[in-house]
Order: C-alpha cells, then sequence, then structure tokens
C-alpha cells in the first residue's frame, strides 16, 4: 500500500517502523514517518510489485529477521552509538574487530576493549563535533556529527556514448558488498536484468558471515562469481567492459590502484557506472555504515537534548533505493554517466522532509514487518562457468562498440 501522508503515521505503526524508534522502555516515535512515504513513491518509480518487498518492508526487514527492536541512542544492530558532545551530537560504529582495536588511536590513550564505549562516551562530551569527525576520519573510523551534511540529488558526469534505451537485456556487475549496493542491484534484478554478484573468495561479502535470511534477501536471483580483483584484475575489468550497469561501493583509491575504476575501464555505449560513498565526492575514502550515516544526513529522531536513532541503520536501505532509482532513470536518458550516490547524502534529504505530529501515544506498536520468503542465494563461486562464458558472448561482438 502506498500511504499518504494523512495516514503515514499509522502505516509507519503498522509495519512495524515504531517498534525501531523511541526508547526502549518509552514511546515509540512515529515522528519520520514521512520517510516512509517518500520511499513508497520511489520504490514504485523503480519497480513496481518488486518481489523483495514493500518499502515499509526494506526499512523494517532486516530487523524483523533479527528480532531486534528500538533502544534509543544505541543502533538497533547495536553497533552504533549516538553520543553528546560539547556541541551538539556524535556517533561511532564499532562493527568490525578492527574498528574496536583503533579506539585506543582515537583517544590517543590506552583502552580496554571492554571499556571502549565508556571511555568513548566520555570523551564524546568534551569533543567538539568537528574534531570528533576529523580524528575518526584520519583513522578511517565511521565516525559522524549530526546533521553534518546537508541534503543533494546524486551527482551525475558524463562517460562515454548514448544508445537507445531498450535495445538489449541489461547485464549488470556488482561489486557492491552488505546493503545498499546488493538492494540496489537486487531491485535491478526484480526488473529484469541479469545481475553478476562478485566476490572475492579470500573476502567474500560481509553479510554471508550474518543472517543468512538476510543475505539470500538481498542476494537472491543475482549469478556468483568468485574471483580476487587483485589477483585477477583483467578478469574483472572484462566484466565492467561487457556490463552495462556497474555497482561498485569501494574505496576509489583501491579500484585505480587495479585499475578498475570508472576513469580507467573502457565505456561500453549507454553504460552506468554507479558510485556509492559514506559521504560523498569530497570526502570519497572516509567510512560509513547505515546508522552513522543517517546521523551525519540529521536523520533522527528524538529532541536536540535527547536524540536517538531513527529505524535500523536506515541510510542503507534508502541508499538503494535512490541508486536504483538514479540508474533506472539514467538507462532512459541512454546512459553514458557516471552517478556518485552517497548515503549521507540521502538521508539529508530524508530528513529535509520534516517530522510529522504524531498525535495520539504509540505505546504498543506492531512487531517489523518481515521480507517475503525469499530462497536460498547463489553459493559463493556457483555461476563461474555461466559467468564466463556470457562474457565471452559478448566480448566476441567487440563490447558492444560502433553498435
Amino acid at each position: 500500500m502506498d500511504p499518504t501522508t494523512g495516514d503515514a503515521t499509522a502505516q509507519w505503526a503498522r509495519h512495524g517502523l515504531t517498534s525501531l524508534c523511541g526508547e526502549p522502555s518509552g514511546t515509540g516515535d512515529a515522528s519520520r514517518a514521512g520517510v516512509l512515504v517518500e520511499a513508497h513513491r520511489v520504490l514504485a518509480h523503480v519497480r513496481p510489485g518488486a518481489t523483495v518487498g514493500d518499502a515499509a518492508v526494506l526499512l523494517a526487514g532486516r530487523a524483523a529477521l533479527s528480532g531486534r527492536s528500538r533502544a534509543g541512542s544505541v543502533s538497533v544492530g547495536g553497533a552504533s552509538r549516538l553520543l553528546p558532545a560539547r556541541d551538539g551530537h556524535v556517533a561511532i560504529t564499532l562493527s568490525r574487530d578492527d574498528d574496536v582495536d583503533l579506539v585506543p588511536a582515537f583517544l590517543r590513550r590506552a583502552v580496554e576493549r571492554a571499556d571502549s564505549w565508556v571511555a568513548l562516551t566520555d570523551a564524546a562530551r568534551v569533543m567538539s563535533p568537528a574534531e570528533w569527525v576529523d580524528r575518526g576520519a584520519e583513522l578511517g573510523l565511521p565516525v559522524a556529527a549530526l546533521g553534518e551534511t546537508a541534503p543533494g540529488a546524486p551527482v551525475v558526469s558524463r562517460r562515454g556514448s548514448r544508445r537507445s534505451a531498450g535495445e538489449r537485456p541489461l547485464l549488470v556487475a556488482d561489486l557492491s558488498s552488505l546493503w545498499a549496493g546488493p538492494l540496489c542491484t537486487r531491485l535491478l534484478a526484480d526488473a529484469g536484468a541479469t545481475v553478476v554478484k562478485v566476490e572475492s573468495p579470500a573476502r567474500p561479502d560481509g553479510a554471508r558471515q550474518g543472517d543468512v535470511r538476510f543475505f539470500d534477501w538481498m542476494n537472491h536471483g543475482k549469478l556468483s562469481w568468485a574471483v580476487d580483483p587483485t589477483r585477477s584484475p583483467d578478469r574483472v575489468r572484462q566484466l565492467l567492459r561487457c556490463a552495462d550497469v556497474v555497482v561498485e561501493a569501494s574505496r576509489p583509491r583501491a579500484l585505480r590502484r587495479l585499475g578498475l575504476d570508472s576513469s580507467s575501464v573502457p565505456a561500453r555505449p549507454g553504460q552506468v557506472w554507479l558510485r556509492i560513498t559514506g559521504h560523498g565526492l569530497a570526502h570519497p575514502d572516509r567510512v560509513a555504515f547505515g546508522d552513522d550515516a543517517a546521523v551525519a544526513g540529521g536523520l533522527v529522531v528524538g529532541t536536540p537534548r535527547h536524540t536517538m536513532f531513527c529505524a535500523d541503520a536506515v541510510a542503507d536501505p534508502l541508499t538503494g533505493l535512490e541508486a536504483a532509482r538514479a540508474v533506472t532513470q539514467s538507462l532512459a536518458r541512454g546512459g553514458g554517466e557516471v552517478i556518485d550516490v552517497a548515503l549521507s547524502t540521502v538521508a539529508a534529504r530524508y530528513a529535509a522532509l520534516g517530522t510529522v505530529d504524531t498525535g495520539a501515544r504509540i505505546d504498543r506498536p506492531d512487531p517489523p514487518s518481515a521480507p517475503p520468503f525469499t530462497p536460498s542465494a547463489a553459493r559463493l563461486g556457483a555461476d563461474g562457468d555461466r559467468v564466463e562464458r556470457l562474457l565471452a558472448s559478448i566480448a566476441s561482438t567487440g563490447y558492444g562498440h560502433g553498435t
């Protein structure tokens, strides 16, 4: 169902999003219900009747699978914290062991691992948001200052020649991982594209190590190709030359070093190259996850004095939606473009929608809406031979150049 502004609050609660916003023992928060209205509108533009689920499911589905709920200034997933700072609020995500290992360097003093959150909370109170972000960015930590990012549209630039829409079935090269990028390519697969998911055998998509149901949900229907770009860059380059759409979320310097970035790979006519970053072109190597990126964009709930997370890593599914729409629109124009989409900028755009008056208290919200049953995604590398044959067939035609 596509909610209107009038029933947005009811839809937000009915699909369990209220259970993901607010204090764990307090009243659920539906003030950001306008986000759901806009997300429904975007999804309808990308793929009416998408089998991946409706917009509410995309926002609440991971939490439904995990059984988690709102935790106030602790993220639903548990890895991020929203902390009061000297002049505002800041966020940090410690989802990787390496992130926790960097806490002493970030605080510039010895800290026991078990004391990391206490030490970070104490430090935030005396640090300015700017200092917090500068230190974290320098170390590669996912940090944010509340509302640091302004809203904006995807950045589009020309690359190569255009082509008429609908000349051939789409081939999508998916070099992304985790949530935003895989959701984008899952939506493209729903729309009929052939998606090749590229993973290194040594470092596959980190989502494989989590709840298998979430990985299946994001990656069902894609071909799995196991190839290490650092050892076999030429094989990956062949896929990128053949693809009609490339989706990647790597640090630009990493792909550039391997000769696999958009400026190094010859563009197929009409090719659309989508780059997903945490904080955009001005900070291409700055790390971000869905919760801290949402804070950077100001997409939070609560009050200026008591600020809390909005939903579950909400910048991730919103970016996946916006990325799919940007690709769809580019293809309709004939492609030949590079599109840059940033998690924090997407979050800021949705934050700019404002809040709604939630009216009555919502003390007992429904649980989060679960994703539809999804068959298993392909096992790692299961489709290697099929992908190799497909690429050889496309290469034999000259990669479509001059057609």
